[in-house]
C-alpha cells in the first residue's frame, strides 16, 4: 500500500479479534501497541497508525521492500562488511531498545527487514517485555520465541 500524502509505502498487519480475544491475547497485543510507539529508532521497523473494527485490528507500518534477512542469507554467505552492517545496525536498536527498559525476546532472521537502502530494520515486538519483568536478581525470567533461536541456558530450565 502507499501513503497518499506522502508517497510512502506502508505496510498493513491484519489481526483477527476473535482469535486475540480466543487466545487471550489482548495483553500482549497492548503491549506490542505501546512497545512499538517508544522504539522510535532509524533501525526499528515504525508504526504509523493502529486502528481497530468490530472484527479486525489492523497494524500501518513502515513498508520493508528488502524483505526478511532470512531470504537473503539462506542465498548463501554474506560478505563480512555487509554482515558487520547488519550486526551493527542490529545491536544499536537492541542497545536503545533496552536503555529504554524494552527487551524484544524474537530477534530471529525472520524479525530482521531490509528496506529499499539494505538497511536493516528490527520488526515484531510481539513477544517484547518492559523491564519490569526483570526480577530482584536483575535477571528476565520470561521464555518464549522459537526453540532454535534458544539458548541453551533457556532449554535447560
Amino acid at each position: 500500500m502507499l501513503n497518499t500524502s506522502t508517497g510512502q509505502g506502508v505496510a498493513i498487519k491484519v489481526i483477527n479479534k476473535d482469535k486475540v480475544l480466543r487466545v487471550r491475547l489482548i495483553t500482549q497485543i497492548k503491549r506490542e501497541i505501546s512497545i512499538k510507539r517508544q522504539a522510535r529508532h532509524s533501525n526499528v521497523l515504525q508504526p504509523f497508525e493502529v486502528i481497530a473494527t468490530k472484527t479486525k485490528i489492523y497494524f500501518a507500518l513502515e513498508y520493508a521492500k528488502g524483505g526478511e534477512l532470512f531470504d537473503k542469507v539462506s542465498k548463501g554467505r554474506l560478505k563480512e562488511n555487509i554482515a558487520r552492517k547488519y550486526f551493527q545496525q542490529l545491536i544499536t536498536p537492541v542497545d536503545f531498545c533496552h536503555s529504554w527498559g524494552v527487551y524484544h525476546l524474537d530477534l530471529k532472521l525472520d524479525n530482521l527487514l531490509l528496506d529499499e537502502n539494505d538497511n536493516l530494520k528490527v520488526s515484531d515486538f510481539g513477544l517484547s517485555t518492559l523491564a519490569e519483568s526483570v526480577h530482584q536478581d536483575g535477571i528476565l525470567h520470561t521464555i518464549c520465541g522459537m526453540p532454535a533461536y534458544t539458548t541453551p541456558e533457556v532449554t535447560r530450565l
